[in-house]
């Protein structure tokens, strides 16, 4: 059994040789789909953690009261750190408040500095961005010592909905391109056995078995979908690395981040490997099922 494998795999081998230009012509056929599979895939993930990153750049804002001291705010943030799913509670003065509008829109506001308008506040983070809205409602009904609690409604809303939308829509793309990619390869194996026909045909007239003839023809269409993905593997390995080498520190300016290589590289590089293998060869077989009907 062993013995007869090691022939069917050379022989489909040697046929890969024989079958020069129509190989190479599978091969490259292959190589290109899985290409647009892997960066679409590459695209499909970096847009669902830039969601991810959205919702969970999403704060309560508490605004303390004019005139609360230290003792009222310790109060408070024992207070909001004791509402259900609240992660952090981070402490924020008015002047650091106004630093950072300072920061966004100028010296104009360098006027307020003797009299400083704004709150002070406590960031309240949330263990999952779904919470928000509950611990803002929870923040508002401590009166004693908080102004008001928000946490940008409209544009936090807005957030929620395209991240919604994000993995909703890549999860449809992902399945689509995948049925795409997989009609597009049995589609070349096909044509490779269709021009292979007469050769099926010899093999059946000299008596040779259903399952002789259809070995050589699997392991070849493996052979064609595992050299195709030599290319769309290279391209995630190092096209991936120089990719998130230069946008990924971008991407942090603004407290966002891209896939790292380690999480992205290995489950799409095995991914193509395994649809290109799988496809080539189960495509190579019911392209030749018809050949071999009695």
């Amino acid at each position: 059994m062993i013995r007869r494998f090691f022939r069917h795999l050379l022989e489909s081998m040697k046929s890969l040789k024989r079958n020069g230009w129509m190989s190479i012509s599978s091969i490259s056929a292959v190589a290109i789909t899985l290409s647009l599979l892997a960066i679409f895939a590459a695209i499909i993930l970096n847009a669902v953690k830039l969601a991810d990153d959205m919702e969970n750049n999403v704060d309560v804002s508490v605004f303390v009261v004019t005139g609360a001291n230290d003792d009222d705010k310790k109060e408070l943030e024992k207070e909001l750190k004791a509402i259900d799913h609240v992660k952090t509670v981070t402490f924020s003065s008015k002047d650091d408040q106004l630093e950072k509008i300072k920061g966004s829109y100028g010296k104009s506001w360098d006027l307020f500095e003797q009299d400083n308008p704004l709150h002070d506040v406590y960031i309240v983070s949330a263990t999952d961005p779904q919470y928000v809205k509950s611990i803002t409602a929870s923040a508002k009904k401590l009166t004693t010592y908080v102004q008001d609690a928000r946490y940008g409604d409209d544009l936090s809303d807005k957030i929620f909905s395209i991240a919604k939308g994000v993995r909703t829509w890549g999860l449809v793309g992902s399945i689509l391109l995948l049925f795409i990619a997989m009609f597009l390869i049995s589609n070349t194996i096909r044509i490779t056995i269709l021009s292979r026909q007469r050769e099926i045909q010899i093999m059946r007239l000299v008596g040779a078995k259903n399952s002789y003839i259809r070995w050589p023809f699997f392991l070849e269409g493996g052979w064609i979908g595992l050299l195709g993905a030599v290319i769309p593997v290279l391209i995630i390995v190092f096209g991936y690395q120089k990719f998130y080498a230069v946008a990924n520190p971008i991407m942090l300016r603004s407290n966002y981040s891209l896939v790292t290589p380690n999480e992205f590289m290995v489950p799409v590089a095995v991914g193509v490997l395994l649809i290109g293998v799988v496809i080539g060869s189960i495509g190579s077989v019911i392209s030749m099922r018809r050949f071999l009907k009695v």
